[in-house]
């Protein structure tokens, strides 16, 4: 417990001064607001919880996913770079949600939401071959031995992720949304249709549900034209090209900026490596 104090108190400042639009606190599907206090039941739409006590409760699965001892170390220590208790609280996932970690790779972030979702809950994680084969080593150990019980990884191709329809709370593509404009041929990467692929995510979210997309900043007016050689992707490109699929850019955060990166350098330069300037938005399906 002195360990949760501290994080949930971090987790609250971070909602209160993170949040640049309206912050989706209310419920991103039908029934997500009946979150009960309890994380270890199931949602009862008998005794809706107050909109105050369902977030407590998602902060709560949260920072108890973070301290969970069986984490391993390196992600413990990616933790300061990437602030998933920021990120995550700011998309509002908590527990019981179906969530799709998309081109979600070694898996980082699909242990830290199958505890935030609980037993009651499902984390798809979707790798399409390309992601299989660069992050295989890191997922062999992560999945081994049934550890990750509610988790269900799937290696697929582009264009058929077989996400289904209405069936995601949420859905999150982090630092990997640009590589829907990238083309490598030498290194196993064809062309995306990143249209046909975003869409496939719209029609899978639920009436409300969330996509929350994390990614390295290109210069200002660059398009997805320095995805292929930067690895990095404009934020208003991003905004406008998810918002063509139905999706609502409700909220974002600074809390991944640094203003010293200078968006001219691809993201694996040791000058920049880990530090680059990211931005965070949470969009809503309407």
């Amino acid at each position: 417990m002195r360990i949760l104090i501290p994080l949930l108190a971090s987790l609250a400042v971070t909602i209160t001064g993170c949040s640049r639009s309206e912050p989706p606190i209310a419920a991103h599907s039908a029934g997500m607001a009946e979150r009960p206090a309890n994380t270890t039941k199931a949602p009862d739409s008998d005794n809706p919880a107050k909109p105050e006590s369902a977030e407590a409760t998602r902060l709560l699965a949260i920072t108890s996913a973070l301290v969970n001892p069986a984490r391993s170390e390196a992600d413990r220590e990616r933790d300061s770079r990437d602030r998933p208790e920021s990120v995550l609280a700011l998309a509002g996932f908590g527990p019981g949600m179906t969530i799709a970690d998309i081109f979600g790779g070694g898996g980082y972030y699909s242990e830290i939401l199958s505890g935030v979702v609980g037993s009651k809950g499902k984390v798809l994680l979707i790798n399409n071959d390309g992601y299989d084969a660069y992050a295989k080593s890191g997922l062999t150990p992560r999945l081994a031995e049934g550890r990750l019980p509610n988790v269900e990884y799937r290696i697929v191709p582009n264009e058929a992720m077989q996400l289904g329809n209405s069936t995601l709370d949420g859905a999150m593509i982090v630092m990997s949304y640009h590589d829907l404009y990238v083309v490598d041929l030498e290194n196993g990467w064809p062309a995306v249709d990143a249209g046909q692929f975003i869409e496939q995510i719209a029609i899978a979210l639920k009436p409300g549900g969330i996509l929350l997309i994390v990614d390295h900043a290109a210069r200002k007016g660059s398009g997805a034209t320095d995805a292929n050689s930067l690895h990095r992707i404009d934020e208003a490109f991003a905004k406008a090209d998810i918002g063509t699929h139905g999706l609502e850019l409700i909220s974002s955060s600074d809390v991944l900026r640094n203003v010293d990166d200078p968006r001219s350098k691809g993201v694996f330069d040791e000058s920049v490596r880990g530090k680059t300037d990211r931005f965070v938005h949470v969009y809503r399906k309407n």
